[in-house]
């Protein structure tokens, strides 16, 4: 199994991404997420079964049905809709996800994990891109020197 930096590095290469649970509410945490990749040159496609339009982009209801297809998915759906989310990364040919997780429990799930590792999907488990990514503005700075400095583990409750 690849480490956890060399997938981060590795997802983060990805041009063209699946954001799986962008909230259709505009202040959202994963709306700004969401902003800040395509702001950062990334192509990335809101996936939403409901439909939501994001910053003028498409949306679509499931992975499998994006077109043309993504290289990765970044995940940030409740707890009970993400193994869903991994069968849909599964159909779409998706090789690589993040499961995020920020302050909360994140869409980290023992059974999302089981289904990748039996599907050969690469999986960074749990944590925000913010927190690897170049120049994420103060908050986000601060969070990942704290995360370096108290090495919180990758537990999944």
């Amino acid at each position: 199994m690849m480490e956890r930096p060399a997938l981060v590095n590795r997802f983060l290469q990805l041009r063209r991404l699946a954001f799986v649970g962008v909230s259709r509410h505009p202040r959202d945490f994963s709306r700004a997420l969401f902003r800040d990749l395509i702001g950062r040159g990334y192509d990335v496609v809101p996936v939403n079964p409901h439909g939501v339009e994001a910053l003028g982009r498409r949306s679509f209801a499931r992975v499998q049905d994006v077109d043309p297809p993504v290289e990765g998915a970044l995940i940030m759906t409740p707890r009970a809709q993400t193994e869903d989310a991994i069968k849909d990364c599964v159909a779409a040919g998706v090789r690589l996800v993040w499961l995020h997780r920020g302050a909360g429990q994140g869409s980290v799930t023992p059974g999302a994990l089981k289904l990748c590792e039996e599907h050969g999907v690469d999986v960074v488990p749990g944590a925000c891109p913010y927190m690897y990514l170049e120049h994420p503005g103060f908050f986000h700075s601060a969070h990942a020197f704290l995360r370096r400095v108290f090495a919180r583990g990758d537990r999944v409750a």
